[in-house]
């Protein structure tokens, strides 16, 4: 039961710390279940956010999902699902109920205006660092500027972007094993 309460307060902590979405949230996460819990390497945490990706649901339930499954099973992968949503839930339930026109405060939107630039900025650093941890070959090159280049100038939906990737992969390796 110590590990599920761990589990939960870890992921209640990155939820409640972090805004910006799931990949806001990479750099903590990296140091609190990769550096400081051990529970996952980095390339899990890599895997597990371009699975994430690609199902259905938030990135960052996603990835607390999987991490709890593999600590805990299935009850761990419940404890961590509901650590991640717990804080913003508090949150939003506060914040409805207690003010009506919440976002029309200049107060509200001057900050809501810095944190849109510092997720940018942590976005961003995200960015660089599964670049950094993905990109290790011609092909991942290759399926890095398609990308960037599908999805940045010609708009192709995210999914059919994730899937082409696995097909690249997929043929480039079963290619590359044959010669």
């Amino acid at each position: 039961m110590k590990e599920l309460l761990d589990l939960f307060k870890t992921f209640a902590r990155i939820g409640g710390l972090t805004f910006g979405g799931g990949y806001a949230m990479l750099p903590m996460l990296e140091k609190e279940i990769v550096d400081n819990k051990n529970w996952v390497t980095n390339e899990e945490l890599l895997d597990y956010y371009a699975v994430g990706q690609a199902t259905p649901g938030v990135i960052a339930i996603n990835v607390a999902t999987f991490v709890g499954y593999k600590t805990k099973g299935i009850l761990g992968a419940a404890f961590a699902t509901i650590g991640m949503v717990f804080p913003s839930l508090v949150i939003i339930i506060l914040i409805a109920s207690t003010l009506k026109n919440f976002s029309n405060y200049k107060i509200v939107q001057h900050a809501l205006g810095g944190i849109r630039v510092a997720v940018s900025v942590l976005i961003f650093d995200a960015v660089c660092k599964l670049y950094k941890n993905s990109v290790k070959d011609n092909i991942g090159t290759i399926i890095f500027l398609s990308t960037v280049i599908l999805g940045a100038f010609f708009y192709v939906s995210p999914i059919y972007i994730v899937v082409g990737a696995a097909v690249f992969g997929i043929a480039f390796k079963y290619r590359r094993d044959e010669k």
